[in-house]
């Protein structure tokens, strides 16, 4: 999706050898699981993840974690907690994750009454290792770091008594690697939600669906929301079709598309707790063109190499900020004119990890979207266009990150002489 900030995120990918050129991919449509068998999943995903939570915790030297929400106002890493039963939080729900406990590293409490907090005390005063740092999250920045409501807070500590209520510390970094680590075990189901993706983008870009100088570039976002309903898929944006043009970032929006447009979109999937985010480019064919010209064939080349050099300066434990600076210098020294604007992805479309201005560190197991644009002059229009790409990528050790399905390295191609869908009709 769209972001303005000039910020670096960490990459991430589905375990399909990269070896194998993305040329000829051909996606198809991932049915998704029945309900109930998605809940077992989603359940042994969440589990895997939990398992992490004391090392992240010794990590950052605190020795336990709170969350506590009620319901309807719960804390943002809440969602990143839940069973895939659960739609919200119940009466006042408190979670306690511990650090140093092997036998009973956490304690989970649904209870509207005071009852709560001398069993809270009570677990917090047994621990062998005492327990000196409690991380909430209270940082008034960072949103996945800042979920536990003022209410909320003043009700923690007033239960909880001045004593242990001044052990309570802002951690940032807690709540951000929890959400951004994805258990190794949803890497195959997001490379399907991203394979689903391309799949929807590759029908929608087709003379199936679009008829030149009848379709308008809004036509094709509502069917692109409709055959995601129809796929029993969601999103987390309504979908961005445009003609790229030289009017501006992204090019121009509810035109009718005609012959020769390079098209653009911005699109998204939304499945099984996961989110893609991914942007690709068509083209619409003029009567007796079978290719694209050489012109726009070279700016999504100069697109691709943009990808090559940000996933290249992608390691872990630098800052997203100096993986940005690194991967302009070397566009620059390519003769590359463009923009990096990548972001975390996950549990959220716009999810935990490094953003410009902060500090976060690019750490194993993460899902980053790597968003970015470059200028190319096109001869065949007399005219310097916008190339925006974007793929979703995950970490799979050491420096190494690979694409969750693949990346767009030829148009999507619209002939006329396909089956049309009717303006009138979507």
């Amino acid at each position: 999706m769209k972001l303005l900030y000039l910020a670096l995120a960490n990459i991430a990918i589905a375990s399909r050898p990269q070896a194998v050129l993305q040329l000829d991919l051909s996606p198809e449509y991932q049915p998704l699981p029945p309900l109930r068998q998605q809940a077992a999943i989603q359940d042994a995903w969440t589990a895997e993840r939990k398992a992490g939570i004391p090392s992240i915790l010794q990590k950052y030297n605190v020795d336990a974690w709170i969350i506590s929400q009620r319901e309807y106002a719960e804390d943002t890493v809440f969602w990143s907690l839940k069973s895939a039963q659960q739609f919200s939080a119940r009466r006042r729900t408190t979670y306690l994750f511990l650090a140093h406990n092997s036998s009973s590293p956490s304690f989970a409490w649904v209870d509207n009454t005071p009852s709560l907090w001398p069993e809270l005390e009570r677990v917090l005063g047994e621990q062998e290792h005492e327990v000196e740092k409690i991380a909430v999250n209270t940082h008034p920045e960072i949103a996945f770091s800042s979920g536990l409501h003022a209410g909320e807070l003043d009700a923690v500590k007033k239960g909880l008594g001045k004593d242990w209520a001044s052990r309570l510390v802002s951690e940032p970094m807690v709540a951000v690697e929890y959400v951004a680590t994805m258990p190794s075990s949803r890497a195959g189901w997001y490379a399907k939600l991203q394979e689903t993706a391309w799949a929807v983008i590759g029908e929608a870009f087709s003379g199936s669906v679009i008829e030149p100088g009848r379709t308008t570039t809004e036509d094709v976002e509502w069917w692109m929301r409709e055959k995601l309903s129809d796929l029993k898929y969601g999103t987390w944006f309504h979908p961005s079709v445009s003609v790229v043009d030289e009017a501006g970032f992204f090019g121009s929006e509810g035109k009718v598309i005609e012959h020769g447009d390079l098209l653009h979109v911005d699109f998204g999937v939304t499945a099984m707790g996961m989110n893609t985010d991914t942007q690709h480019l068509g083209y619409v064919l003029r009567p007796g063109e079978d290719d694209v010209p050489e012109g726009l064939k070279e700016g999504l080349k100069k697109g691709n190499k943009a990808q090559d050099i940000v996933k290249a300066n992608m390691k872990i434990g630098m800052t997203g900020n100096e993986i940005l600076k690194r991967s302009l210098e070397d566009m620059k020294a390519e003769g590359i004119e463009g923009r990096v604007y990548s972001h975390p992805i996950g549990d959220w479309g716009h999810a935990a990890g490094a953003l410009i201005d902060e500090i976060f560190l690019y750490c194993p197991n993460m899902y980053y979207s790597v968003e970015l644009m470059v200028e190319h002059f096109v001869p065949e229009r007399n005219a310097t266009l916008q190339f925006p790409l974007e793929e979703d990528i995950r970490h799979v050790g050491g420096d190494e990150w690979v694409w969750a399905f693949g990346r767009q390295e030829k148009f999507h191609l619209v002939r006329s002489e396909a089956r049309k869908i009717k303006s009138d009709e979507l």
